[in-house]
């Protein structure tokens, strides 16, 4: 299916779904934190299997400055901007969590992207008071739109940050955000004129570390926000209280027309699902993954869902289990009640991983992408660098993995892949550690339909 005279991305998820396979892919990767005194990259890594790098970093663009802690990017347009032929997916936004520096890169040599632009963090601290830049999403008006976690000393709740066309801050998006104590994920679904997001905390608490005190102090988010999106203004909160803890990603269905979403709690270790119904917003809980004592812990060791994504084709979630180590497919056919499709170990701290290529898996499955046709889903194993430390701290030694999990769209199940595998041990300067993953013509996170 062609659209020459239309603009990025696909006219709409079937579309995306009969898109030409992956044959590159993007991935963040961290110094900040190992003990390397190296600026953190962008890999550009060979997933074409009739290639003879496949499976291989093929190229590397480090930032000019050490210690930004790149965490998650976006593009400059999305499928959202498909209806205008004068827009193009070329420039990826990648944002530092911990420097609140932004880095503009150009992806037009898809296999070697080049740094175009850096706004610095003084000047946003002194145009929109805010701190620490998160989720990148492309609105259909052309603006890119970063959820900020802090204001300029990295207290709560922050806010959005609006970028124009040429990558120039054109101010905050909210008009309102009294309501908001945290920030951290956001997702619009333009049809109902509505924007969720999800809380983390303050970035000068989850900076150093996790300590649980600070959970009892209330220093952790537990809502989630429905936000009107023309008015920029919050028209109903959920208390998900002591069962959603730490929500994070959050995920509408990719059908424009669809109400529902999904949001994981990354400290109570479970999934909640949203949908509109007589006009009102419900949220109900629909997974949950029990704590599991272990030995030298202090209290039962939740699963810690860091990362969730649905497929293109809205029948299956995915979601990683971070300190116990699997992975998760449920069919969501019936989204009020998800089904237990498939799962495979990969590291974790319950000892129930196995190798791949001779490789012990260490960390646990972290950052997801699934391919466009649902039968790869790629994940790495980095979480943020002190809390890598914290739980897994031989991390830094060793480096992460970037795997490959094979993904059975028809039936369910998923399996290791063995013959991909990315080591990240055993990069130039050292162990590096991997966290999200893009695709150039996009995926399964960051396209939107208006």
């Amino acid at each position: 299916m062609t659209h020459a005279c239309c603009g990025p991305g696909y006219a709409s998820p079937e579309a995306a779904i009969q898109a030409e396979r992956e044959k590159v892919l993007y991935a963040i990767a961290l110094y900040t934190g190992t003990g390397i005194e190296e600026p953190d990259y962008l890999a550009t890594i060979d997933v074409d299997p009739n290639s003879p790098t496949y499976s291989q970093v093929i190229h590397r663009l480090p930032v000019p400055y050490i210690g930004d802690e790149l965490h998650h990017f976006g593009w400059n347009a999305c499928s959202s901007c498909h209806g205008d032929a004068h827009k193009s997916r070329r420039f990826t936004v990648i944002p530092g969590l911990r420097s609140s520096r932004i880095y503009i890169v150009d992806t037009a040599d898809t296999k070697a992207p080049k740094l175009h632009k850096v706004i610095e963090p003084e000047e946003i601290k002194a145009k929109t008071n805010l701190t620490a830049p998160h989720t990148v999403h492309c609105l259909a008006d052309g603006h890119v739109m970063i959820s900020m976690l802090g204001d300029s000393e990295g207290n709560g709740p922050g806010g959005f940050l609006l970028l124009n066309d040429n990558f120039d801050i054109a101010g905050r998006w909210e008009r309102q955000a009294d309501t908001m104590r945290f920030n951290y994920d956001f997702w619009y679904q333009p049809r109902h004129n509505v924007m969720v997001s999800s809380e983390w905390g303050a970035p000068k608490t989850f900076y150093p570390g996790f300590d649980l005190n600070d959970v009892a102090a209330g220093n952790y988010g537990h809502h989630i926000h429905f936000w009107d999106w023309s008015k920029q203004e919050i028209i109903q909160s959920f208390d998900l209280g002591e069962e959603g803890l730490i929500p994070l990603e959050v995920r509408f269905q990719h059908n424009p027309d669809s109400t529902h979403g999904f949001v994981a709690a990354a400290l109570s270790s479970n999934v909640w699902h949203w949908h509109k119904s007589n006009g009102h917003w419900e949220v109900e809980k629909v997974i949950d993954v029990p704590s599991v004592e272990v030995e030298g812990w202090p209290i039962p060791v939740p699963s810690l869902i860091t990362d969730i994504l649905i497929s293109m084709c809205d029948r299956y979630v995915y979601f990683s289990n971070w300190l116990h180590g699997d992975i998760r497919q449920y069919d969501i056919s019936d989204p009020a009640h998800p089904r237990l499709t498939g799962q495979v170990w990969c590291g974790g701290l319950l000892g129930n991983s196995g190798e791949v290529q001779g490789h012990k898996l260490v960390g646990g499955p972290q950052m997801l992408q699934l391919s466009l046709d649902g039968q790869r889903l790629y994940v790495t194993n980095s979480l943020f660098s002190s809390w890598d430390n914290q739980f897994y701290p031989d991390f830094s030694q060793t480096g992460s993995y970037l795997l490959q999990i094979d993904c059975d769209s028809k039936n369910g199940g998923i399996k290791i892949n063995e013959d991909f595998y990315v080591d990240f041990g055993k990069e130039p300067a050292g162990p590096a550690r991997a966290h999200e993953i893009r695709y150039p013509g996009g995926d399964c996170t960051s396209d939107i339909w208006v």
